[in-house]
């Protein structure tokens, strides 16, 4: 069924059931931001297959919304389609709520899947939509009866992370979970973010491409803790695991009756980002609306976890070496493209011994295709590389000891003036951040700054984040810390964050340089506790690119000395021929 069919029969079904409009978002019942594929409704529904975004169909119109990383893709995939693109955060460019407001007369019905969107969404369209009366229906799903050849949940085996990799124990954190709850004046904390349940019980899975999760629900009083999940990904050892560390196995679709029936004179923390409005309507008791507990302690890094980082990206950092002296080596001898010079790469990294897979789809963009911020590759699209012009990569792995995420710009051909302006530019503010020294809990909208000054000065920006959170072999984006103009989340000794300014000029080329940072203390003083960055990255920064005259000394020693630590750590990784074009590579500026 095409687009244009399938919004037929969606509308067909609206008109029978009443409903005036219908909103389609990318989440899971986990708010997760990659979902298996059972709950890619809204790419199903509209063909546009970003991961962020959601769709809004009415009667005689239908609208995506979706950012700045997405527009290109966004634009190319919704040709012909029937549904506009809304570029979300343009002037003059209306949220799809206000869009809605517009649209749909007073006391119309808006309606969509309850188990797909938070409570905190369901509660911010609600109070928008309220001075026309507007009534919601969230009951249904809508899609799912017309969505024929639906994947199946997927019942992919789950398996254990030893203290080994994880660093603490199951009986340790439930223990600190109960603590905050305490504090926090909570009877009850029920878990729906699938990172937060696989970071507490120290399980991990493959329900969802990229990251090591397991569709599941996490319950937890003074008395009991729950885990909801279906017990046939199990093996006997896992179960008598979890058991072991106190953990009661219920099926996963027993999480609504199971919270329907606790005691409605105790209280129950949820965290309303995360948690769906399906889940609260089921909860009778009180209710308290707050961060997940375990946002916060998965966000700090332990020191095994740390080392765990590090040397996964001595591995990861070699995969990626290879690659490149590989791509130098071999483009314009044999045919290479997007596509299949991202399939070399996973290659490279699957034969490191802790690998467990990507962390995300590469995104390897040629020349323009660079400049589409989340670009995506496909076999029967994707550009030819050929020997001149600048090449972006953007790519990670999972390795039990951590999770990767970094990217590279790199030329293969000549090289003009304005690539090396731009690259530098970048650069600057790169190092810029990496060299920070700030008070512990600086937010990261302040930390922000730092990569964008050199840019700003030349009346440039980029429109993404600078910085995410990364997991420990969990997901490559996580929270609560990031480094963004908005971020309000602070920075910790033990956060983990990439460091990733870029420049993106339309149809010419994207530059973008990536490491991931790990918030480290580095001298308490008299007007408190201050940190910096440690960088645990390790691949070369090309020094063709760099117009040494636009860094100060303090950025060109910066640099310096993070090249001698690249070929310091991976040259012993690498064949004589690779380690000595890395020691090229590595040269002082």
């Amino acid at each position: 069924m095409k687009t244009k069919a399938k919004l037929k029969a969606l509308r067909e079904l609206m008109q029978q059931k009443g409903i005036d409009a219908w909103i389609v978002p990318s989440g899971d019942p986990h708010q997760s931001e990659y979902v298996a594929d059972h709950w890619k409704a809204r790419a199903w529904i509209s063909g546009f297959s970003g991961s962020a975004g959601v769709c809004v169909i009415t009667s005689n119109k239908a609208g995506l919304w979706t950012d700045s990383r997405y527009w290109l893709q966004a634009a190319s995939e919704l040709e012909d389609s029937g549904i506009e693109l809304f570029k979300m955060f343009s002037p003059g460019v209306p949220d799809y709520q206000t869009w809605l407001l517009g649209e749909l007369s007073d006391g119309a019905v808006l309606g969509f899947d309850g188990s797909l969107l938070s409570v905190r969404e369901v509660a911010a369209i609600s109070k928008r939509l309220s001075s026309k009366n507007i009534s919601l229906s969230y009951g249904e799903d809508l899609i799912g009866m017309i969505w024929q050849g639906r994947p199946a949940i997927p019942q992919e085996p789950a398996m254990m992370l030893s203290e080994e990799y994880s660093g603490e124990s199951v009986i340790s954190k439930i223990g600190r979970v109960r603590l905050e709850m305490q504090k926090n004046m909570v009877d009850y904390h029920v878990i729906s973010a699938l990172d937060e349940i696989a970071w507490l019980f120290n399980i991990r899975g493959k329900d969802v491409k990229y990251n090591p999760v397991v569709i599941s629900y996490a319950f937890l009083s003074k008395d009991e803790v729950n885990l909801f999940v279906n017990e046939t990904k199990l093996n006997d050892e896992l179960i008598a695991f979890l058991k072991t560390s106190g953990v009661s196995i219920y099926p996963y679709e027993d999480i609504l009756g199971y919270l329907a029936g606790l005691e409605v004179d105790k209280k129950m923390l949820i965290d309303a980002g995360m948690v769906s409005q399906k889940i609260k309507e089921a909860i009778k008791c009180q209710v308290k609306e707050d961060k997940s507990i375990v946002t916060y302690l998965k966000g700090i890094k332990n020191d095994v976890e740390q080392e765990g980082i590090r040397q996964a990206h001595i591995q990861d950092g070699a995969a990626l070496v290879r690659w490149i002296y590989w791509m130098k080596q071999q483009v314009g001898k044999i045919e290479l493209d997007e596509y299949t010079a991202g399939e070399k790469l996973g290659e490279f990294r699957a034969e490191g011994d802790k690998y467990q897979g990507l962390s995300f789809t590469p995104i390897i963009g040629f020349r323009g295709n660079g400049a589409i911020v989340h670009y995506s590759a496909k076999p029967d699209t994707a550009r030819k590389i050929e020997p001149d012009g600048i090449l972006l990569v953007d790519s990670g792995g999972q390795y039990l000891n951590g999770t990767t995420d970094v990217t590279r710009t790199f030329s293969l051909g000549k090289i003009t003036d304005e690539e090396k302006y731009y690259f530098t530019l970048v650069l600057a503010g790169h190092i810029d951040l990496a060299r920070a020294v700030f008070p512990k809990g600086t937010s990261g909208a302040m930390l922000d700054t730092y990569t964008r000054t050199a840019l700003w000065r030349d009346k440039k920006n980029y429109g993404h984040g600078t910085g995410h959170g990364v997991g420990h072999f969990l997901g490559v984006h996580e929270g609560p810390q990031n480094i963004s103009p908005k971020s309000i989340a602070g920075i910790f000794p033990g956060s983990v964050t990439t460091n990733e300014p870029g420049m993106y000029l339309e149809g010419k080329f994207g530059i973008r340089t990536e490491n991931i940072l790990i918030c480290k203390t580095l001298e308490t003083t008299e007007y408190g506790e201050f940190c910096h960055f440690e960088t645990v990255t390790l691949c070369p920064i090309s020094r063709e690119l760099i117009n040494k005259e636009m860094l100060s000394s303090d950025q060109t020693a910066w640099l310096d000395h993070y090249h001698s630590m690249v070929f310091e750590k991976l040259s012993p990784l690498l064949k004589p021929d690779i380690a000595e074009w890395l020691r090229n590579e590595t040269l002082p500026l």
